[in-house]
């Protein structure tokens, strides 16, 4: 059977002087700019991020942390060194994250509730979860 480009049909595909072969990559990456769902990529991310719940103490965690603040309170002149786990709330999502920090004790501030370390980090009392002493 005879058909209306059986005469083009087999020549080899032109080649352009002019502009060099475009990879696969580059010809895909003309259609990138274009999204119909712009920031889905960000809610996904944002959705999948894990969060830790804040804790709860039960009360001979907080006898045991209390008697860790007295001790580092009576210490601090002597500015010593601590290990501390503590929460941090998150600002977008409930939940937030533990952290852990090691550093030396400026001051013990029982009536604003804070640690503060000799870096000027001031962590809250009521989020600590965790003090190790190294005095």
């Amino acid at each position: 059977m005879k058909g209306p480009y059986d005469d083009i049909i087999n020549l080899p595909r032109p080649v352009s002087a002019k502009h060099p072969r475009m990879s696969n990559l580059e010809r895909a990456a003309q259609f990138a700019p274009f999204s119909a769902l712009t920031g889905y990529e960000e809610a996904v991310r944002e959705t999948a991020r894990l969060t830790d719940k804040c804790p709860e103490l039960d009360e001979h965690e907080k006898q045991v942390l209390d008697h860790k603040l007295r001790i580092l309170a009576d210490q601090q002149r002597n500015l010593p060194c601590i290990s501390i786990t503590y929460f941090v709330p998150d600002p977008v999502k409930d939940g937030g994250e533990y952290v852990t920090i090691r550093s030396k004790v400026k001051k013990v501030d029982k009536y604003e509730k804070v640690i503060t370390l000799t870096n000027g980090k001031k962590i809250p009392i009521e989020k600590i979860i965790e003090i190790n002493l190294y005095i």
